[in-house]
């Protein structure tokens, strides 16, 4: 008689208990592409700051994935934006495109939900670029982090082509 393990509960959730590394020094491009400063981005609200420092990048695929290892904090019910809570206590907010929030999901699939542990590099969503674009909508994919005014030191780069996974964006 053959016998098989049955998945364990620690199995199925493995994802949730992987090692947060607390000491995060970087952030690495999210996605692909042209890496601008927050301030160009052509919406007030980012531009200005608000939110945080952060930069935004203009795609080159349709993929963003986690910039560095944290705890999901935050999936919006649009798909369209996710905050992850960092190990060194940054909380980053990723949102994809401007005003996307009015496509009230469409064109938005989420691989991720609140208390999700992530890697670097684990994905977090995918878009549909040209149905964004096809609704007049700016595909920039914007990492702010919201609490910006703890990290003084902090560095944002950009003025650069950024490689998925590759790339560093940010500096702690």
């Amino acid at each position: 008689m053959f016998f098989r393990r049955k998945k364990s509960t620690e199995d199925k959730n493995a994802k949730k208990n992987i090692e947060i590394n607390k000491d995060v020094k970087e952030l690495k491009a999210m996605i692909s592409g042209e890496v601008i400063p927050i301030d160009e981005v052509p919406d007030p609200v980012f531009a200005s700051k608000t939110l945080g420092d952060g930069i935004a990048i203009r795609p080159e695929e349709n993929v963003i994935t986690s910039p560095c290892d944290g705890v999901i904090s935050m999936v919006a019910d649009t798909g369209h934006a996710i905050g992850i809570t960092l190990g060194n206590a940054a909380e980053i907010l990723i949102h994809e495109g401007i005003d996307t929030v009015s496509l009230k999901g469409e064109g938005f699939h989420v691989f991720v939900k609140n208390g999700d542990k992530v890697k670097l590099g684990d994905k977090l969503l995918e878009f549909d670029e040209d149905l964004i674009k096809s609704r007049g909508f700016m595909t920039e994919c914007i990492l702010i982090v919201a609490n910006s005014d703890d990290y003084p030191d902090m560095k944002l780069i950009s003025g650069m082509n950024a490689v998925q996974k590759e790339t560093t964006i940010c500096e702690f």
